[in-house]
């Protein structure tokens, strides 16, 4: 890839500040938008072909077109709820390079016709929260944020929100009942934000990542951003990268290259000796992949081709040290305490699903536990509120349907083990007492 684009100058001393973001061109994407019809910058968002960065990948552009035209209140809501497991690349962009979301933000709303926009942020994220603060209170004194904003007709007011620690908060409209004041529950679909969302008014939601794209696409031109990546995975795409690799960390990288790349190249691959058994590509909700799926082209397609998902971009990797049952029970066991308890196939079925591995680990299942525990995976898929539930029972379903050898294995060991440390059951009181008359 010739030239990185949400990680250019990341590291720039001050980059947070807004002085230091002007100085490195920040904000001219900005003038450049308003100075164009609303029209035309949606046009360029559709031309783009950016799909959105937080785990669905639907056509940011097209999201945007389905808002309602009137004289509504029209609501944009950035997601920065980063709380998947293994995903850490929106931090990274709003602690050290704020002003590029806020400026994504601006121009998004602009396109979308919004006049109030949000960052939920989650609870745990204190120092982002804090930054994205200063951030937005710079930008409301340089004329960026409020009313006429460089002297165009765009008006947008932006706040920053904390949210309190709840997984189930990062689906958009659990988001949006966070926001009102209520549980972060998930809402039934329809009606969709897009309608209704945020105080019953028409709502845009982006991921950070998302959204920190747009003022490359204004600068570029969508038809220049579409040529990075593959024709149906445009741009670049930030990847968090953890587990069982030599360089861990945040890489921008082109949409299509090969996973090889990313999980050696990039990664250093696991440690010496050791060899992949499993990865997760796109966060711990993503079906896993084995060590044949290396050579996988990177991009959203392609993955889910594969049975698997692009998701949030981050590469969960387990070398040939770890137990794939002790990596199942630590995902369902994530799942089951995040659940909001709404509807009953999540509620039930990661419980049941943490019960039935806790009875593997215990050497009291059979080989009979995996068909249970598989079926209870399949009857959850497809049939909860929010993709929570899925998001346990994909993975989990995906291990005992790639491991299975390796299930019963374990199951058999365990159970050898129980066996072989249990005392010989005391004598029943009735026959104690016989012996002694």
């Amino acid at each position: 890839m010739s030239e990185l684009l949400l990680f250019r100058d990341i590291d720039e001393p001050g980059l947070n500040t807004i002085d230091v973001y002007r100085r490195r061109g920040g904000y001219d994407d900005l003038r450049k938008a308003l100075a164009m019809p609303r029209e035309a910058v949606l046009n360029e968002l559709l031309a783009s072909g950016l799909r959105g960065r937080g785990g669905a990948g639907f056509a940011m552009g097209k999201k945007v077109s389905f808002l309602p035209k009137g004289a509504m209140d029209v609501y944009l809501c950035c997601n920065a709820d980063e709380s998947e497991p293994g995903t850490f690349k929106d931090r990274e962009i709003m602690q050290k390079n704020p002003h590029m979301l806020i400026e994504g933000i601006i121009i998004a709303a602009y396109a979308a016709g919004a006049n109030k926009a949000f960052i939920y942020i989650r609870g745990e994220y204190r120092l982002q929260a804090d930054i994205l603060d200063a951030a937005v209170a710079e930008a409301e004194a340089a004329g960026y944020l409020g009313d006429a904003i460089l002297g165009s007709e765009h008006d947008l007011s932006l706040v920053v929100h904390r949210g309190a620690g709840a997984y189930i908060c990062g689906e958009e409209t659990a988001l949006l009942d966070s926001l009102e004041g209520k549980r972060g529950n998930p809402r039934l679909k329809p009606p969709f934000p897009a309608n209704q969302g945020l105080y019953q008014g028409p709502t845009l939601i982006n991921n950070v990542e998302t959204l920190a794209t747009v003022p490359s696409i204004i600068r570029m031109g969508g038809d220049e951003y579409a040529k990075i990546g593959t024709e149906t995975s445009t741009g670049t795409k930030l990847v968090s990268i953890s587990g069982h690799v030599k360089r861990p960390g945040n890489y921008e990288i082109e949409l299509g290259i090969p996973s090889r790349e990313i999980i050696y190249g990039l990664a250093g691959g696991p440690p010496d000796g050791r060899e992949v058994k499993l990865w997760f590509p796109g966060g711990s909700s993503a079906p896993v992949l084995t060590k044949d799926d290396l050579d996988l082209p990177y991009d959203f397609d392609t993955l889910a081709k594969a049975g698997s998902m692009l998701g949030s971009g981050a590469i969960i990797v387990v070398d040939d040290s770890t137990s794939v049952v002790d990596v199942a029970y630590k995902t369902a066991y994530f799942y089951r305490h995040e659940s909001c308890g709404k509807c009953t196939p999540c509620r039930e079925g990661t419980n049941w699903t943490v019960k039935m591995l806790e009875r593997i680990k215990a050497g009291e299942a059979t080989p009979m536990d995996l068909d249970i525990m598989a079926s209870v995976c399949t009857n959850i898929i497809g049939n909860c509120l929010c993709v929570l539930g899925d998001a346990m029972a994909m993975p989990i379903g995906s291990m005992v349907a790639k491991f299975r050898d390796e299930f019963e294995a374990y199951i058999e060991e365990r159970r050898a083990a129980a066996w072989a440390t249990t005392e010989e059951p005391e004598p029943e009181l009735a026959i104690i007492q016989g012996a002694v008359a």
